[in-house]
């Protein structure tokens, strides 16, 4: 017995140093290094506000206190970012990305131009997932999804190939709801601008967590009233405003809106490339659940009026994952949705 307790306690040591040695070697490989954050949007905007806030906290808390510089990376909304981490990045932990959540939508449904594979990706964090809302504009009237179903609610959208375009087709293929959508705007802060003015009546999605931080006046004066949801759970303050899927009329259209809904999961999350060594992804995970509980970050967010609702990197990547596994058929129309005419 002696003998036995005496093998485990050298067997634990050995683990320990082990352990430590590879804390040691992560930590000296980041310090002094300068990681670079990647942002698939212009300044500004709730995911480029988000990976600010990231960049500040997170170096605290990864071995070596790394700097984190931020660059801004605009293009073939959030592809041209997606495809740089994966043909031009360094893959050795030192380039972060907060990704758009519907590049493992892209990817399923073989958008042209795509060149990366979310599987691939080293998930680190999420840090909310909170839904995308749809709403109208107070002068117009509508105060529900059902006055849509009734009458026209004129909507904007920065483009055909965005989800302010896509999820109100969406609607009005399967659900039978009357938006008309006028697509072209520069932005999301365009389409603001212009239900202001009177030109639109509604903006075709936005994320809610960034009404709540960006026009908190807005909804506390009631000029925005959310018609519906997307995402798999309704968010806790919006109780009574229905899920986009729940809207269906049968279960495959209810399909297709879920797999459109399900990148909810990863609202606002944040990857490095693939083949970051384990030690520093296992290292880069750890940083980041220690960061989205830390009192200084939560402190700034909620100054902010930033939702946080967060999962780990394990968490995330189940999600990416589990699009990419998806019923054929369910594929097909939720690409014809995407990529209307192809």
């Amino acid at each position: 017995m002696l003998r036995f307790a005496h093998s485990a306690i050298i067997g634990l040591s050995l683990l320990a140093a082990a352990s430590a040695a590879k804390a040691d070697e992560v930590a000296d490989f980041y310090k002094g290094r300068t990681l670079e954050m990647v942002v698939p949007t212009s300044p500004g905007g709730d995911y480029d506000l988000r990976a600010r806030l990231v960049s500040r906290h997170l170096t605290r808390f990864i071995p070596g206190n790394p700097s984190i510089s931020v660059r801004n990376m605009p293009g073939g909304l959030g592809v041209a970012a997606a495809n740089y981490l994966a043909r031009v990045a360094p893959r050795d932990g030192t380039v972060l990305h907060a990704i758009f959540q519907n590049m493992p939508v892209l990817q399923a449904i073989g958008t042209q131009g795509v060149e990366f594979d979310v599987r691939k990706m080293g998930w680190i964090g999420n840090t909310t997932n909170s839904p995308n809302v749809i709403n109208s504009w107070h002068t117009t009237g509508i105060t529900s999804i059902q006055d849509v179903m009734d009458r026209e609610l004129v909507v904007g959208a920065p483009g055909a190939a965005s989800t302010s375009y896509i999820y109100p087709a969406a609607l009005n293929q399967m659900v039978g709801t009357k938006f008309r959508i006028v697509a072209g705007y520069p932005g999301g802060n365009d389409v603001n601008l212009a239900m202001e003015k009177g030109e639109v009546g509604g903006r075709g999605s936005n994320s809610w967590a960034s009404w709540k931080s960006g026009h908190p006046h807005w909804l506390a004066e009631k000029k925005v009233t959310i018609l519906v949801q997307i995402g798999l759970e309704r968010a806790p303050d919006l109780p009574d405003v229905p899920l986009m899927y729940e809207l269906a009329k049968n279960d495959e259209d209810r399909q297709v809106l879920r797999f459109m809904s399900a990148d909810m999961g990863i609202s606002r999350a944040f990857v490095t490339t693939a083949d970051v060594p384990p030690a520093r992804l296992e290292a880069l995970r750890k940083a980041f659940d220690a960061m989205i509980k830390d009192p200084d970050f939560l402190a700034e967010a909620q100054k902010a009026k930033m939702d946080i609702s967060p999962s780990t990197g394990a968490q995330a990547q189940a999600v990416a994952e589990s699009m990419l596994n998806v019923p054929p058929n369910i594929i097909k129309r939720a690409k014809a949705l995407y990529e209307p005419g192809k």
